[in-house]
């Protein structure tokens, strides 16, 4: 059977790109009970600090509904503390404990060590390239 498609299936070659990539880390993950998720969230706190629920959904890509789960699993066991913005009572900030930021510091070397990896295998310049190529692609599509 002759198929109308020209180009190679981008969606699934990003999503098995991103599947090699997480193989590296996902042990890690697992030995410290964290979800791909939870390490998401914990990188975002890492990163910002004291951040709004909605900016920790949109920048982890995880769906709010899915993201309320999360953050009270987060919560109980010791990762996150969540608070009603001081500013606007309507918004929760959520921020990583220091439990949590101890999590983050701990496995950004095992994280780091990997993309230092990739960076001797595939090249500096090959590396800041593909950077370069994906934030292309996030803004071309952009809506």
């Amino acid at each position: 059977m002759n198929t109308p498609f020209v180009h190679r299936n981008l969606p699934r070659l990003l999503l098995q790109a991103r599947e090699s990539v997480m193989a590296h880390t996902r042990p890690s993950l697992r030995a410290h009970a964290l979800s791909d998720q939870q390490w998401r969230v914990l990188r975002v706190l890492g990163e910002h600090g004291v951040v709004e629920t909605g900016r920790v959904a949109r920048e982890a890509f995880i769906l709010g509904p899915s993201l309320t789960g999360v953050l009270a699993r987060m919560e109980r066991d010791g990762l996150i503390r969540r608070e009603r913005d001081p500013e606007d009572q309507r918004r929760t900030v959520v921020e990583a404990t220091a439990k949590g930021l101890r999590l983050v510091a701990k496995l950004s070397q095992t994280v780091e060590a990997h993309y230092a990896w990739m960076e001797q295998s595939l090249g500096k310049q090959k590396l800041a390239q593909l950077y370069k190529l994906l934030d292309s692609v996030i803004e071309l599509e952009k809506p």
